[in-house]
């Protein structure tokens, strides 16, 4: 009897597949993952297409068919989902319905083993021991918190207890591209089993020329994206009692990476349109990457936790506490040219604690409710020094200082600054330390009224508090002056010059803000059968704000410019001419650093229907959700005006209304189909900036309304499907399944002014698997047609830079399990 207890506990705390004759191995077969794998998710009481709620399921089945290793490939697979592989494992940019981000805090959370993951500089990892994924589509913030305005990604690894062996696994790919992973899964007793592995991934060759997919014309030929990553995880579950889970994941990733591979297209449309247009000078290096330093990323990423489930005899407690640190550094030529002009070497160091306590009722009540407290805090120190070289210095910080004189009259004095520094390092330090509580309840009454008729409501009460404590200081800046005026009979010419001034620029102090967010929602769902349902939802999300660090190169810059002009006046040589200095020197305006480097929090309210449909038998299965959204302070990434780096600013008022579905299909045992569509229609509604023309006076300098929101493809498609032969006794193989997948997704507006876009666009992917024993080989191909695509655009300093998607790609894999 004590067994018959012990394996049903087994059943109701643990997750994963068996692995056996009784489900279909590396299968696109309608299956019900959510019955088959008994997920412990702390705050859902039901399984997620039974909720009001749009939800995407993605086995390891349909994650191995579409080729899914990283959240990164999710691209196309999930409804309205977005995430352009541009950059490097730093850069995920996750869209969702018209919401998303590049940099700073992400609108799209991100939970591993119940773990959140707060940074996005970690949301790129590797996926082999991954069981399933669940992304949840729109606002998730009543039970999940800040930044999950857009949605959620529920990445779940698998179970020691459910799975058993050691499964090992290689591939090689066409461009030099190599991984192997080996993971063991072990049950020691009824009360606890455990799993541990690695993996080692390759990308590019041995040497500067050999693999990868794009080369640095600047730098040879170069390959730049050549790349090493490996890591390992443990997971251990203990159950010492009938009623108890003790769930510990420990794992740890290091990459090594090139990136960056950016195409020089030209002149930026917006420049060629001025009423002085700026000329191409780089017609040359048009379609070429061409920068001279080379650019690369390192990560060591380390994730823990411990989930605690105890089952009473009327609810559910459950405990999850999280570790995360992440430690980085990025070397990036910022100017993307073949000239020295200046580079930025930005490093990472960021600890995370999170401890989240929930309580739930038990599933097939009437009164079905879930109530709880988060917590949260995060260090990160960002430093960030940006190097100016040769050219850096004469044009940029040379250029810039020189223009304050540039609106002199032509009878004026002609005066000139030049710098004598033959490199000039604008150092940066960073403290940007959060801390979050929140506390959360949410009930749903089952049977309202009538049979099947449901109403949830849920609130969240969410304080954060940040601040910053920042240290941006310029080395001393060496420069010479000099002034001449024509002759002006009977006065003679007359010419001065002071030679080795010292200018300094800097800024050192701490600013902070708190907000205090109530974030409600509210479902009304009738289900006239299981699995077949129809709801509505209104929810509010926020986004955190911030602080953009980058902007001190900007502050610095402006900031030197008046030092310089001081120095001058201060000079034993000029100082006769300090009135005429004040009267034809333009100072730069210099805004508080609490004015141009916080960003606001975004908020939106969502209102969605959709329905969950089970049809015939079982074999087919319907997902159906249309949805508005009201956007206000939507935060949108730019680069500053001077090109010295990215900000983040909030673009008044937006909305998104759009329609999803997704089918999946058994049409015979051999033959299964899946689809999946998505529009979006997202534009800005009250979104104009703004420039000083003199003291009192504001002109129009941009009128976006109307507008459509940069990296929201129009449309997201997928259609997949599966046909799988079970061969004779007498063939050497068991089974042959081929797969194939076209994902589609466009058009995509790159920028505000919608000036530049890539049209929509598609990839066909194909996987050939076959099958003997617990053995399998697969042959596959990504992007088959060898489709040329725009994967990121940006435009900095008036130039437009673009990575290439990935060409045409061949590979082999080998899985072996015993």
């Amino acid at each position: 009897m004590k067994t018959k207890i012990m394996m049903l506990a087994l059943t109701l705390l643990t997750s994963g597949t068996v692995w056996g004759e009784d489900f279909p191995k590396d299968s696109l077969k309608v299956v019900d993952m959510e019955e088959v794998v008994v997920i412990a998710t702390p705050k859902e009481n039901r399984k997620l297409r039974e909720l009001p709620i749009a939800a995407t399921v993605l086995s390891q089945e349909n994650m191995c068919a579409n080729q899914v290793h990283s959240v990164k490939n999710l691209t196309g697979i999930v409804p309205n989902l977005f995430i352009p592989d541009y950059g490097s494992k730093l850069t995920t940019s996750i869209y969702i319905r018209g919401i998303g981000s590049r940099i700073n805090t992400p609108s799209v959370g991100l939970y591993v083993d119940n773990i959140p993951y707060i940074d996005k500089s970690a949301f790129d990892f590797n996926y082999c021991d991954i069981e399933r994924i669940d992304v949840l589509r729109g606002p998730q913030g009543t039970l999940y918190g800040r930044n999950t305005m857009g949605g959620l990604i529920k990445v779940h690894t698998k179970s020691p207890f459910t799975y058993q062996g050691t499964d090992i696994r290689m591939g090689a790919a066409t461009y030099n591209n190599y991984n192997v992973s080996l993971t063991h899964y072990h049950r020691i007793s009824e009360r606890f089993a455990f799993s541990t592995g690695g993996f080692y991934e390759h990308t590019g060759g041995f040497y500067e020329h050999t693999g990868g997919f794009f080369e640095n014309t600047a730098r040879n030929n170069e390959k730049v994206d050549r790349s090493n990553a490996g890591g390992g995880r443990f997971r251990g579950v203990y159950i010492p009692t009938s009623n108890l889970k003790v769930d510990i994941n420990l794992n740890y990733e290091y990459s090594d990476q090139g990136g960056y591979p950016y195409y020089y297209t030209g002149i930026a449309p917006s420049a060629k349109e001025r009423e002085e247009p700026l000329t191409e000078d780089r017609a040359d290096y048009i379609g070429k990457i061409s920068y001279n330093e080379r650019s690369s990323y390192r990560r060591g990423l380390m994730n823990a936790g411990v989930n605690l489930e105890y089952q009473a005899r009327n609810f559910i407690l459950s405990a999850v506490t999280g570790y995360q640190n992440l430690n980085d550094r990025m070397f990036l030529d910022q100017d993307f040219t073949e000239r020295a002009v200046y580079t930025l070497e930005q490093k990472q160091k960021s600890n995370t604690v999170s401890e989240e306590i929930v309580f739930k009722s038990k599933s097939n009540k009437r009164w079905q409710w879930a109530t709880g407290a988060f917590g949260l805090y995060q260090s990160l120190n960002t430093k960030g020094p940006v190097t100016f070289w040769e050219d850096g210095v004469k044009d940029v910080i040379e250029g810039s200082a020189n223009t304050a004189f540039a609106g002199m009259p032509a009878n004026a004095p002609k005066l000139h600054l030049a710098i004598n520094n033959p490199t000039l390092l604008v150092g940066g330090d960073f403290d940007t330390p959060v801390w979050n509580a929140a506390v959360f309840h949410q009930s749903t009454l089952n049977d309202l009224f009538v049979k099947g008729l449901s109403l949830t409501v849920g609130v969240r009460l969410d304080y954060e508090k940040m601040s910053m404590k920042y240290k941006s200081i310029s080395d001393p800046t060496d420069f010479n002056f000099s002034m001449k005026m024509a002759s002006r009979p009977p006065m003679p010419s007359v010419s001065v010059e002071a030679k080795n001034l010292i200018a300094n620029a800097g800024y050192d102090g701490k600013i902070s803000d708190d907000y205090v967010q109530l974030l409600p929602k509210f479902a009304l769902q009738y289900e006239w059968k299981k699995g077949n349902n129809v709801y509505a939802t209104v929810s509010k999300g926020y986004r955190s704000g911030g602080y953009n660090v980058q902007m001190f190169s900007d502050l610095i810059s402006g900031d030197l410019q008046n030092s310089m002009i001081n120095a001058i006046k201060e000079s034993e040589q000029f100082a006769r001419f300090a009135a005429m200095i004040d009267k034809y020197a333009k100072k730069a305006d210099v805004p508080e650093v609490k004015e141009v480097t916080r960003y606001k929090p975004e908020y939106s309210w969502n209102y969605e229907v959709g329905s969950h449909l089970t049809l015939w038998e079982g074999k087919l299965w319907a997902d159906l959700s249309a949805f508005y959204m009201d956007m206000r302070d939507q935060q949108i990434s730019q680069f500053t005006g001077s090109g010295l780096g990215r900000t983040t600013v909030n673009a008044g008022k937006s909305r998104s209304y759009g329609a999803e579905m997704s089918l999946r299909a058994s049409l015979t045992n051999e033959l299964s189909l899946n689809a999946s569509y998505g529009y979006t229609y997202a534009t800005f509604t009250d979104y104009i900036e703004y420039e000083r023309e003199d003291e009192e006076t504001l002109k129009v300098r941009a009128d976006y309304n109307g507008k459509y929101v940069p990296f929201v493809p129009k449309h997201t498609l997928n259609i997949g499907g599966e046909y799988a032969i079970t061969c004779s006794p007498r063939s050497i193989f068991d089974r042959v399944v081929f797969q194939a997948n076209y994902n589609a997704a466009g058009r995509i507006y790159w920028t505000e002014l919608n000036d530049v876009s890539q049209s929509f666009y598609g990839t066909l992917n194909w996987r050939t698997n076959l099958e003997i024993g617990d053995a399998m080989i697969s042959f596959w191909a990504r992007n088959f047609l060898n489709k040329d695509y725009a994967a990121f655009y940006f435009e900095t300093m008036n130039k437009g830079f673009m990575q290439k998607g990935r060409p045409m790609q061949f590979g082999i894999d080998l899985r072996c399990r015993f």
